[in-house]
């Protein structure tokens, strides 16, 4: 299963709802502002910033997420990469 990280902005002066839009619409397709480590513990992702898992190609994960930014309605770049090894620090605990 392949494991991606999405990385979305927002253009034109979006605005606090407009993010919170692109959130919920990121959720309804499975893109989640959360992950969890090795030990259970599960930390928030920086703003804007998304992961996701599936049987799916790099390509599709994109269009997902171009999907989902596609609701909000305004001009917007997304970054995807793929791989399943993650490394962070200082990010909040849920």
């Amino acid at each position: 299963m392949a494991r991606f990280t999405v990385r979305m902005v927002l253009h034109d002066n979006a605005t606090w709802e407009d993010y919170a839009a692109l959130h919920a619409a990121m959720a309804q397709r499975n893109l989640v502002d959360v992950i969890t480590a090795d030990n259970g513990v599960v930390y928030r992702l920086p703003p804007a910033e998304y992961y996701g898992q599936g049987e799916v190609t790099i390509e599709r994960a994109r269009e997902i997420a171009s999907e989902a930014a596609d609701t909000v309605g305004r001009r917007y770049s997304v970054f995807v990469t793929e791989g399943g090894n993650r490394a962070w620090r200082g990010l909040d605990p849920v």
